[in-house]
């Protein structure tokens, strides 16, 4: 049997006991944070570092594992970190763990509809707003070469406020980019987080942060409220090739967010781009142009946002309130949602 676990990964709700020998694994002391499940196994950079992964059935750890996987290479999707999938016992994307891709062009909502929403270069948008949660992103984008089309864009930054408390985490602008090198910004009511391994504050107990792998991944937990996942990703040389991005060296690398999200407790009233499609009355089709090849999401001035911050959208909820159970009803279970640039940088792409 194949037993070498230096650090296990199990949840009680788990049909899998997970393990890697020779990986860069999130902290073991938060055995959840990665994602919303617990039968994947991260790893990062194996090409430095062949890593032998396991997965062990939680019913009976003690038999030999019933898949094991000797990682050498991630896929050409996400060279630098990628997941074993118990379940299908394959290597994937993070991107790839809810059965889409995030630069696949699909934002696909509660009801099932699938949509785009391109947003605009360079402005804010609202994600969620709820009573007392906010999330907004900042899109940047390049300009389209051909005449009348849209702008390519991409989000750069998510802002964040609950309980009085703000949370920027965002993207440097990168000529190069160098996966090794750390290019992701946070700040918190002002302040830069100095992040090392992990990051928490007095002023807000429930909130932390820890790095996924070395450089370039985090993920931030509000217990009882929140997860999300993001990763700092550039625009390739091949993908404007594919695209026709037609990418130039002012460009830089156009580096950029891909996100999960895993909500705990949001209201029935939650609103915005992302946060409409968890309501019981959304319907896709009165923002959404079914009639397109593949449907957009319209009504961008519905979700615009002064700043990163910014909790003045038309269809904002936000009070700042701290318990909303007494305002209106939770929604039971909330599903989980990935984000990330739509293929030919169709702005946001989400996937639940």
């Amino acid at each position: 049997m194949a037993f070498l676990r230096p650090c296990v990964v199990a949840c009680a709700a788990a049909a899998f006991l997970v393990a890697a020998v020779g990986a860069q694994l999130m902290d073991p002391g938060k055995p959840d944070g990665i994602t919303w499940s617990a039968d994947v196994i991260p790893i990062v950079k194996p090409q430095e570092q062949p890593t032998v992964a396991s997965c062990y059935n939680k019913a009976n750890p003690a038999q030999d594992p019933i898949c094991q996987i000797e990682a050498r290479r991630c896929p050409p999707g996400c060279p630098d970190s990628c997941y074993v999938h118990c379940p299908s016992c394959k290597l994937v994307c993070l991107c790839e763990l809810m059965n889409t891709a995030c630069y696949d062009p699909r934002f696909v909502g509660g009801d099932g509809n699938k949509f785009l929403f391109h947003g605009r270069r360079d402005a804010d948008f609202c994600l969620l707003s709820d009573t007392n949660l906010h999330i907004n992103a900042h899109f940047i984008g390049k300009q389209n070469r051909q005449a009348g089309a849209r702008d390519f864009t991409w989000v750069q930054a998510l802002g964040i406020r609950f309980g009085g408390h703000r949370l920027y985490l965002g993207v440097k602008r990168t000529a190069t980019w160098d996966s090794a090198v750390d290019r992701l910004v946070i700040t918190f009511d002002g302040m830069p987080v100095e992040l090392e391994s992990s990051w928490t504050h007095p002023s807000a107990p429930a909130l932390s942060i820890f790095r996924t792998g070395a450089a370039n991944g985090v993920v931030v937990r509000l217990d009882g409220r929140f997860r999300i996942v993001a990763n700092a990703v550039p625009v390739t040389e091949e993908d404007s090739r594919v695209h026709d991005y037609g990418l130039t060296a002012a460009d830089g690398s156009l580096a950029h967010l891909n996100v999960a999200f895993k909500f705990y407790s949001i209201s029935a009233d939650v609103h915005g781009v992302l946060g409409q499609t968890y309501r019981s009355d959304y319907v896709s089709a009165g923002g959404v142009d079914v009639g397109a090849k593949i449907p957009v999401m319209g009504g961008t001035s519905k979700y615009t946002v002064s700043d990163i911050f910014g909790t003045d959208c038309e269809v904002a909820r936000f009070a700042g309130e701290e318990d909303v159970k007494a305002v209106v009803g939770l929604i039971d279970e909330p599903a989980d949602a990935m984000c990330g640039s739509g293929k030919g940088g169709a702005g946001l792409v989400c996937k639940k």
